[in-house]
């Protein structure tokens, strides 16, 4: 088992920044990829941005791409995004994940993730 508790959400003003925090616990060592999806109020939930946990790479969904970082810190188990230059669209939960089997090859399919924690509100006013 794999348990994942998310932090620092908030509501922030458009053209802020915000990092968003996951702490793992558990059965570290079955995770390869840890990723961040979100729940906007009136869209699908979406992928965000994943990084391997046993490698270095990463992934970003374009939206973001160029104005956040995913990062992690396997010694203190913890992922973190990093949100630059937030727009009201960004408003949203977002969840952190992890996926026990190899999934690089399409990280952003929310199916392939077997753990997920309850999210943390991001509102973003213009």
């Amino acid at each position: 088992q794999v348990q994942l508790v998310e932090s620092g959400g908030g509501l922030v003003q458009a053209a802020d920044s915000l990092t968003l925090s996951c702490k793992i616990s558990g059965r570290t060592e079955r995770i390869y990829t840890m990723a961040w999806f979100r729940q906007p109020p009136t869209r699908e939930r979406e992928f965000v941005a994943a990084i391997q946990w046993r490698g270095e790479d990463t992934y970003l969904e374009d939206f973001v791409k160029g104005r956040s970082t995913i990062s992690k810190d396997n010694a203190e188990n913890t992922v973190s995004l990093r949100m630059n230059d937030l727009k009201p669209e960004d408003t949203a939960r977002y969840h952190c994940a992890a996926a026990t089997r190899s999934n690089w090859l399409n990280p952003i399919y929310a199916a392939q993730y077997d753990y997920w924690g309850r999210g943390t509100q991001v509102a973003v006013s213009s």
